[in-house]
């Protein structure tokens, strides 16, 4: 049996195929493409990769973009399960206000996470945070209750948002320094302050609210750039979306 799991976000699509549908399995293949590109998979890399026995996926891009992806599949004979979140999944319970309006990718996230802390040892409150077009700042008690999260723009969408709202302003790249002296700086050091600001704030609010300080997981594609500047030490987990599908995989689809 292999498994295929599919993480869809707002720039690209990665994916990564097991052996197995279960928190242990063995990596085969793995890649990325930017959803440009997607109608090319059947003809590209999943041409010389063997033919899933389940598939399932994480997909925050519009319903066009998935049915695009599913049309690559249609060689392999697979019906491909998309994870929407729902009140409880893998040991996680869902305190969002409407359980399935919560996005999939912080759900799917979440879980990841969860999981991964218990593999550690004993559980405790945590932070979730995630590092990419969008920001996501997830707080999940010792129990495994979602507390709530706090969404907020990317360096990317600030520095855009910036620069198309303000005269004269260009958006070179800059660094991230303590009393930037260019403007360049002073762009790159306010955005990566501010997701900043924002986690530390979710972690104040979790140790009062738990009683405990919380442990700090951060995942996503610019979470190294974002590591140095955090106020206190977080975890960096590569594929946290895999992690979390492979944990749901294996409830799902039982050996």
């Amino acid at each position: 049996m292999t498994f295929l799991a599919l993480d869809i976000g707002n720039t690209r699509l990665k994916w990564a195929l097991y052996d197995a549908a279960h928190r242990d399995a063995k990596l085969l293949d793995s890649g990325a493409e930017f959803l440009e590109n997607i109608d090319k998979l059947a003809e590209g890399p999943w041409s010389c990769i063997q033919a899933p026995t389940h598939v399932l996926g994480c997909a925050v891009a519009s319903d066009v973009i998935r049915r695009r992806v599913e049309e690559q599949m249609e060689a392999w004979d697979v019906a491909p399960q998309w994870v929407v979140a729902s009140e409880a999944e893998a040991g996680l319970r869902n305190g969002y206000d409407h359980p399935a309006r919560l996005g999939a990718d912080r759900w799917i996230a979440m879980i990841g996470a969860y999981q991964h802390m218990l593999t550690q040892g004993a559980a405790q409150p945590m932070v979730v945070v995630m590092v990419g077009t969008a920001v996501t700042v997830e707080a999940v008690d010792a129990s495994g209750k979602f507390l709530g999260g706090l969404i907020l723009p990317g360096h990317g969408i600030m520095l855009r948002a910036l620069e198309s709202g303000t005269a004269g302003l260009h958006v070179p790249t800059g660094e991230v320094t303590p009393f930037p002296t260019n403007t360049s700086d002073a762009l790159t050091s306010g955005g990566t302050y501010a997701i900043a600001g924002a986690v530390e704030r979710m972690v104040q609010h979790v140790r009062a609210h738990c009683g405990a300080e919380p442990k700090c997981i951060m995942t996503g594609g610019a979470a190294w750039k974002m590591a140095p500047s955090m106020t206190r030490p977080f975890e960096l987990v590569d594929n946290l979306i895999f992690d979390g599908l492979l944990f749901i995989a294996q409830k799902r689809f039982p050996a």
